[in-house]
């Protein structure tokens, strides 16, 4: 999870920097384009995109951002043994 912190840190000073308002707008929308996953351009990759810019803000969002990556890590340590 760190590396991706790092990868991302430029974007989200920026995103730090926006108004809460505007945080909780694109965080939302983001999650509601994630639900349209079997449509070209929005996927399932925005929900926890949307988690992590809401995460800023929220306790529910960190930890259900923190859940997304935790099974996401399972699951790709699970998919390389096999």
């Amino acid at each position: 999870m760190l590396a991706l912190h790092q990868k991302l840190s430029p974007v989200f000073r920026r995103i730090k920097n926006l108004p809460v308002a505007v945080r909780l707008i694109l965080g939302m929308l983001l999650m509601i384009g994630g639900l349209f996953g079997a449509l070209p351009i929005l996927g399932f990759w925005m929900i926890p995109l949307g988690l992590l810019v809401l995460s800023l803000d929220f306790r529910w969002a960190r930890r259900g951002y923190l859940t997304i990556i935790i099974w996401l890590r399972k699951w790709r340590n699970h998919r390389h043994q096999h």
